[in-house]
């Protein structure tokens, strides 16, 4: 379903899980989702209106999220969507909610207009990386870093 305002303790409470991969040695946990807590915490109080969450329920729990934004694609400047966060508690891994969620992006992509949608993935999470290649998602840019000491 929609996410709403009032969902939005649980949504942020899902956000740890970005972070339970093989994380780099110089990065840290934290900052992979602090971001995203801010914008969910900016969308809940109606100041992101570009940002629409879909949610997936168990019991009334929120145990997946998908977070897209709408933006126009970098490259074409076409209409689109980035999806911004997809995350599924430990409890529903494994039970087709992340599948369930990138459908609903879909499904999201063609009520807006959009031309096509966008994320980004770290090159380690073979997981999520399985699964965005799963619903038609291709590599197309590589971005690399170098921390100075």
């Amino acid at each position: 379903r929609e996410g709403t305002s009032a969902d939005a303790t649980q949504i942020v409470a899902l956000l740890p899980r970005l972070a339970d991969i093989n994380v780099p040695e110089y990065r840290v946990p934290e900052h992979l989702w602090h971001g995203d807590r801010s914008m969910i915490q900016q969308w809940a109080r109606g100041e992101r209106p570009e940002v629409e969450v879909a949610i997936a329920t168990v019991d009334d729990d929120v145990v997946g999220i998908a977070v897209v934004s709408a933006k126009n694609e970098m490259l074409s400047g076409l209409p689109s969507l980035h999806l911004e966060t997809l995350a599924i508690s430990v409890e529903a891994e494994g039970h087709g909610i992340g599948a369930a969620l990138m459908r609903e992006t879909d499904s999201i992509a063609q009520r807006k207009g959009a031309t096509g949608i966008s994320l980004h993935v770290f090159s380690a999470n073979m997981r999520a990386r399985a699964l965005y290649e799963r619903h038609g998602y291709q590599g197309e840019l590589i971005r690399y870093f170098k921390p100075i000491n």
